[in-house]
């Protein structure tokens, strides 16, 4: 049994089964049965009540259980939800694999190009904070998980060692 939400909103119950080219199941309690055909590993076409989808993979994040998928050129955001993950969100237990992230430390010497944000800013995961040069090459140190930003331990122009403090949340 999985629970697949469809773009922060709607959910839906599934109870899916697949062969090679079919699949038959449940689907919030009504019965589905219909033909698949993978084209790529990234395209699939289905055919459900007579009716034809072209179903496109756009992104896959196998460790939050989400997926943004095109069907018939309109995209969807999915996240799948197991027996396991709805027992642990039961449980009030969901939260616990999520790391909080208190600082940011150099990943290698070098020099800090540009600061992106300054104290105070709230910011969100994949967030440019800071871009630093090593060997010749820019590299963009982005934010791990949402927070604010609490201390900028450095100066635009700054030499840096590695695992020094850069920032704090």
């Amino acid at each position: 049994m999985y629970s697949i939400t469809i773009n922060g909103s709607q959910t839906l119950k599934t109870n899916l089964n697949t062969s090679s080219k079919t699949f038959e199941g449940t689907l919030n309690d009504a019965i589905v049965k219909g033909d698949f055909e993978k084209i790529n590993p990234y395209q699939y076409h289905f055919i459900l009540n007579n009716r034809s989808y072209n179903v496109d993979v756009i992104k896959v994040n196998t460790e939050e259980k989400t997926l943004v998928v095109k069907i018939n050129s309109v995209r969807f955001n999915l996240q799948l939800k197991d027996k396991y993950d709805e027992l642990l969100h039961s449980l009030g237990l969901d939260n616990l694999a999520t790391k909080k992230v208190n600082e940011i430390k150099a990943p290698m010497p070098g020099m800090v190009l540009n600061i992106l944000v300054k104290e105070g800013d709230e910011v969100n995961k994949g967030d440019a904070l800071i871009v630093l040069e090593a060997m010749k090459m820019e590299n963009i140190l982005k934010s791990p998980s949402h927070g604010i930003i609490k201390k900028i331990a450095i100066t635009k122009g700054t030499a840096v060692e590695k695992n020094q403090l850069l920032i704090q949340f």
